[in-house]
Parts: structure tokens; sequence; C-alpha cells
């Protein structure tokens, strides 16, 4: 007959069976070396050994009907010895028996235990924790129920395989480093700008496509230019397969399959895309990118565009000294590139003392720290007043540029924007505040293609300044104010982000487009006016809303904003979490998701113990 007190030895043995190998756990892993690393480990394996043998008098004692359980207990506990002695074999007495670390002299077999000691001592411990809380929940039962002890044993087997199992796949998965793409593909279709820029040829173009028969790629690329071909017939398609025509491709510079030709005249460009589908995955998914830079490099002539220099601008390669260093425009001088552009550098060594090279499609002044010299301004000013183009970025800490800014009908105020309902929150700081967002767009037609996306092409301001028109108003100049900041946003004069007593609070604008006509015959005179050179700069860019709103103005500014509109994109959008948020995920996923399973496993388990009773009740009734 068993007693609540045999039962409680029992769990005491299992305690200290267990406190002998956290005690070597911690000499391994805490303490690491020294005399007080073996003490302290000898020590665990002579608690763990003595829990054991004290195990196995019991079992000798026990009566009939529990020497059984007490056998399984007493195999766990052996399981577990076995688990430690694979880890001194491991170690430091492997390194006795063979004079170097097993490691070192047979490092597969090393490997194997590495792997095989943990795994065994969770079947030992999980099992073992399960079977003690079975016994102690018939503490005062008259005969101890064999079948529920050994459903409690194999639940913790189970259990222990399961978590081995997960971690060997893991493993497994991570050395074979295999993956599968299961996420939807789609070439991209023709958009509407690059549709846009083949009805304006005004010469033929000739599209040559060099792909073998029933490729997948070249479908792809087929079926691109069949959607294209309707909108002009000066537009020609042509699909060969190099290998059967090698001097029509050695003519055209293509010396295998993979690839598209565009031509006109002499003048041609090549995108290679391959034959592996997967391999040219990424360039199908932005095909219409890719085709439309390169429309532009043989069907328009080539632009050139100055960025000034010399005055803290952000399209400096060096910053001033002194001064903190600001987020370039490297991305921005990539974009205008993709678009045809050339871009190149003007400062006063360049001439910009003197004037404008004649040969500049638009000037752009972006950021300055410090102001221009008079002789430059005077520069700016005078091709502005022939027909120039400017673009012109400013900042509430940089220069307020009011020489240039007066004959465009502007002023800055020198007084940075903020809003404290929409912002964009960085840093989690007071200061997010002056990290603008906004889609309130015009009409005009330097932001056609953000009119067109609406909520979806929102562009970031980090850092505006306050702009306001000049009264009176500049005779014959236009002012069009296509991006205004959201009606909450004030002019935080006293820089505290909140607002205030004096602070006006209205719609500001954000980017101004200025444009002066011109008598017939000459170009207009045109300039866009930013209130923040961040949003054009390095990181703000990758937004669609920034970086349609630099296209859109340097089409407008070069006179071609007809070619605006939306380029087709079949890329995933990554997604991006903080770090709190990626912190989250992970305990999330690692702790709540198990803990979650196995409190619905406890309550259904708890219910069906519940119910087996009632039950019995029942059926001993009825008899």
């Amino acid at each position: 007959m068993s007693t609540p007190a045999s039962f409680g030895t029992g769990l005491a043995a299992t305690g200290a069976f267990v406190a002998g190998l956290v005690a070597v756990f911690i000499a391994e892993r805490v303490l690491g070396a020294g005399s007080g690393r073996v003490a302290l480990a000898a020590l665990g394996v002579g608690v763990a050994v003595a829990a054991t043998a004290w195990r196995v008098v019991r079992m000798l004692a026990a009566p009939v009907a529990r020497r059984t359980l007490e056998r399984w207990v007493l195999t766990l506990y052996g399981l577990g010895l076995l688990a430690l002695a694979l880890y001194f074999v491991r170690g430091d007495v492997g390194t006795a028996l063979v004079g170097e670390p097993l490691s070192r002299s047979s490092p597969r077999l090393s490997g194997v235990l590495s792997v095989l000691f943990p795994a065994l001592l969770l079947c030992a411990l999980v099992p073992l924790a399960m079977v003690e809380a079975a016994l102690v929940a018939m503490a005062r039962a008259p005969v101890p129920e064999t079948g529920r002890v050994r459903s409690a044993l194999f639940s913790g087997l189970g259990v222990a395989f399961a978590v081995v199992f997960a971690f060997a796949a893991t493993y497994v998965a991570t050395e074979a480093d295999a993956s599968w793409d299961l996420s939807y593909f789609r070439t991209a279709k023709p958009g509407e700008a690059t549709r846009k820029l083949v009805r304006g040829l005004n010469e033929p173009l000739q599209v040559t496509v060099f792909f073998p028969p029933a490729n997948e790629v070249g479908e792809a690329v087929r079926q691109y230019f069949r959607d294209l071909a309707p909108e002009s017939p000066r537009l020609g398609l042509e699909v060969l397969d190099q290998a059967v025509e090698p001097a029509r491709g050695k003519a055209l510079g293509v010396s295998s399959n993979g690839s598209v030709v565009l031509a006109r005249g002499d003048r041609k460009e090549i995108l290679t895309l391959g034959l592996d589908p997967e391999r040219a995955r990424g360039q199908l998914q932005r095909l219409d990118a890719e085709v439309q830079r390169r429309l532009l490099a043989v069907a328009k002539p080539r632009r050139i565009v100055y960025l000034t220099g010399g005055h803290g601008e952000r399209a400096d390669t060096r910053p001033v000294p002194g001064e903190a260093v600001r987020p370039s425009v490297a991305q921005l001088k990539e974009l205008l590139r993709a678009q045809n552009v050339d871009v190149r550098t003007l400062t006063v060594a360049e001439g910009l003392g003197t004037e404008v090279p004649r040969d500049a499609s638009l000037v752009a002044v972006l950021g300055p720290t410090h102001e221009l010299l008079p002789e430059e301004v005077a520069a700016l000013r005078e091709y502005w007043e022939r027909g120039g183009r400017l673009w012109i970025a400013l900042e509430p800490d940089g220069a307020g540029l009011e020489p240039l800014l007066r004959p465009l009908g502007l002023r800055s105020l020198r007084v940075p924007l903020a809003n404290d309902r929409v912002f964009f929150r960085a840093t989690r700081q007071q200061s997010d505040r002056g990290n603008l967002g906004t889609a309130n767009f015009s009409s005009h037609p330097s932001v056609t293609s953000l009119s067109a996306l609406g909520s979806q092409g929102a562009v970031a301001f980090l850092g505006a300044v306050a702009l306001e028109p000049v009264t009176p108003p500049v005779p014959g100049v236009m002012l069009d104010t296509s991006v205004r900041a959201h009606p909450e946003t004030f002019a935080d004069a006293n820089g505290d982000f909140e607002p205030g007593p004096g602070e006006v609070t209205k719609a500001w604008p954000l980017v101004v487009a200025v444009e002066r006509p011109a008598p017939e015959g000459k170009p207009a005179s045109r300039a866009v006016v930013m209130a923040d050179a961040d949003a054009v700069g390095d990181g703000i860019l990758g937004n669609v809303g920034n970086a349609y709103l630099a296209v859109d103005t340097l089409r407008w500014l070069s006179g071609e904003e007809a070619l605006s509109g939306v380029t087709t994109s079949e890329e995933d959008v990554p997604i991006q979490h903080t770090r709190s948020q990626d912190v989250a995920w992970f305990y999330a996923t690692v702790f709540g998701v198990p803990v979650a399973v196995l409190a619905v496993g406890f309550f259904v388990t708890r219910r069906r113990g519940r119910r087996a009773p009632r039950s019995a009740a029942v059926a001993g009734g009825a008899r």
C-alpha cells in the first residue's frame, strides 16, 4: 500500500537528482574553469549518483504493485546519468583517454556526442517530471494506477521526441540552406509612363527580342512588348533565335539568347535577362522600369543637370568642416541618370560666378547651409529670366536664399514646421513631430503621378521650413502649391514641437511650382521650390511618393510633363519592423505560441479528466 510519505521521499530523490544535474551545468557553463568548477561538478555528479542509488534501494524495498513504477523512474535516472557520462566523454574524460580534445582527434564522434547527450537528457527529465507529477496526484490512493503513470511516461517521451525532432529539423534545414519561393509572381505590365513615351516617338524604334522558342522568360518579354506595340506604329517588334540568326545578333551586339535590343538609328540599348526564369524573376518584376530606362536613352536626347556646390549643399561629396554630416543625394543622382540625365557639378570654379552653362537643362540648389555669393545669385537669376529651370530645396537651419527666392515670388521664414498629430515616428522622441507626411496634392503637372496615386503616394518631409508668397506678388510670376502639408501643421517658432500662441497652423506649402510665361517663341521660365532637401535625400527617396515627386519634378522642369505617369512593378514590398516590434515577434513566436498550445492541451486534458469520474459515477448508479 502506498503512503503520502513514500511518495514524498521519491519526490525528494528526484529533486536531489535534478539538483545534481543543475550543479554540473553551473560548474561547466558558468564557472568554466578552475578548482571551483571541478569541485562543483564532482559534487553534482556525486549527488546525482547518490540519488540514483537511493532510488535503487527504494525499488528493492517497494511492494510488488509499486515496483514496476519504481523501475520506470529508475530507468529515467539511468538515462540521465548516461547523458551526463556522454558529456564528460566528449570533454575532459575524452581528452584524458586519447591525449587530446575529442573534437580534434575524432571530430565526427565529438559532433555525435554533442547532439546525443542533450537529447538523452531531455528524454530523461521531461518524462521524469510528468511521472512524478502523476505519482504525487495518487499520493493517497490505496493502489497506484499503473496505466495513469504509463500515460504520463509516454506523454513525456512524446514531448521530448517532438522537441528533439524540431531542433534536428532546424539544424538540417540550416545546413542544407534550401528554400522555396511560394510568393505570387507576375511580370510587370507596361505602365502609363512607358506608354506615353512610346506614343511620343517621332522616329521608328526597333525592338529585337532574342529568345529560343518555348522559353518562359522569352514568352513573358514578348507579351510585354505585344501589349506595348499598339501604342505607336513607329514601334517595331521582331522575335529572333540567336542560335538560328547569329549574324543578326552579332550586328546588334548580342552573342547569346536572353537579350532585348532597343535601337533607333545608330543608338541602341541592350537589356540582358537570361533564360532561367528564377534568375530573371527580379528583372521581370520590374521589367517596365528597365524598358522605360532604355527607351529614354534611345528615344530622347541626353539632358544635362547641374547641381550647385561649394555652400554645403547635399550634392557636395565632402561635408563642410565643423558641420554635422547630412544624408547625401547619391540616390537622386542615380534616379536622374536612369531618366537619361547627365549629372554634373557647378561651382564657382566651373563658372557659376559668371554664368550658367548654355547646355544646362536645369540647375538644382539642394539644401545649402551657406548663402550663395552675389555673383552666383546674379548668374542663376539671369539664367532663369532667359527661360532657365531651377530646382531649389531649402532647410530650416540652412541658407535662406532670399535674393534667389524673391524674384520667384517666395520667401523662407527660416522657421521649422511640425505637426503633433500626423507625423512619422522614427525615434519616439518629441522631435519626431518634425517628420511630416502628406498626400495633399494639387492637379499641377509636376505632381501628375502623385495625384494618380493619392494616399498610396504619401511624401515624407523630415524637417521642412515654412514658405510663403511675397507681398505684393511678383508681376508675371505664377505660383502653384503642388504639395501642401496637413492642415494641422504649425510653424514651430520656439522649437518645442508644441503648437503655441502666435504659431500659425495651416496647410503650409511644401512644394511650389513657379512659372513665368515668355514671349512667343521663347521658353517659359520654370522653377520648383521644396521646403525640405531631405525629401530627395538618401534613404527617404526609397519611399515611392518621394521618388515620384523627384521624377515628376524633373520632367516638368525639362518640359516633358506629358511623359509623367506611374511605372508598374510587381516586386514584393519588404515588411519592415522596428527593433521593439522584432523583439515582440521573437518572444511571441518562440514562447507565446508554444505556451498557448500547451495551455489549450492542459485545459482539454483537465476537462476530460473531470468528465471521466462523472461518467463512472453514472455507470455505478445505473448498476
